[in-house]
């Protein structure tokens, strides 16, 4: 719903405040008896649209109209709103040439939807003791994917595994 609390009508407490008309004109300030007079002849409510001004900024409006415009737009928003997600590749340290370009092609798809990708070497066994190994495989991935990827989090050590962050590159 609206992530802001309007006061309304009754609601507002200050002794004046600077009054927007119905129609988008401003009538000045004026004393809040005053200027809910004014809303209630037109049918229509005093909503505090800006409360830390000096005095607050209050508007003439019709409230259910003005909150549903308001979640209306809200939802637009959120439609708007891309979700990343972070997608993730496992490579092996003793992987051949044709699986790594096979992975690639698989993270190319997922760069090319606009995701994230976190590419994992582990580690088994006694491969642990060559971790330059390990690095060296990211990178020769990451070279595989430069055109359309960018590289977000270099390589990282961590336990038994080695990762990096691949994101895609931005548009000039």
């Amino acid at each position: 719903m609206i992530s802001i609390k309007y006061r309304i009508n009754h609601q507002i407490r200050v002794k004046e405040v600077r009054l927007i008309g119905a129609d988008g004109e401003q009538i000045g300030v004026t004393s809040l008896p005053e200027a809910l007079k004014l809303a209630e002849d037109k049918d229509l409510d005093l909503v505090e649209i800006s409360p830390n001004a000096n005095p607050p900024v209050a508007k003439i409006l019709d409230w259910g109209k003005f909150k549903y415009e308001k979640r209306k737009q809200e939802q637009s928003q959120r439609k708007k709103q891309k979700n990343i997600e972070v997608k993730g590749i496992r490579l092996s340290a003793k992987i051949g040439q044709h699986d790594l370009e096979t992975k690639a092609k698989h993270a190319r798809k997922f760069l090319e939807s606009g995701n994230k990708i976190k590419v994992r070497l582990m580690f088994k066994g006694r491969e642990i003791v060559h971790k330059d190994l390990g690095a060296e495989v990211l990178r020769k991935f990451a070279a595989q994917v430069e055109d359309i990827a960018e590289i977000d989090q270099d390589v990282t050590f961590s336990g038994r595994e080695v990762s990096m962050i691949l994101a895609p590159k931005k548009e000039k």
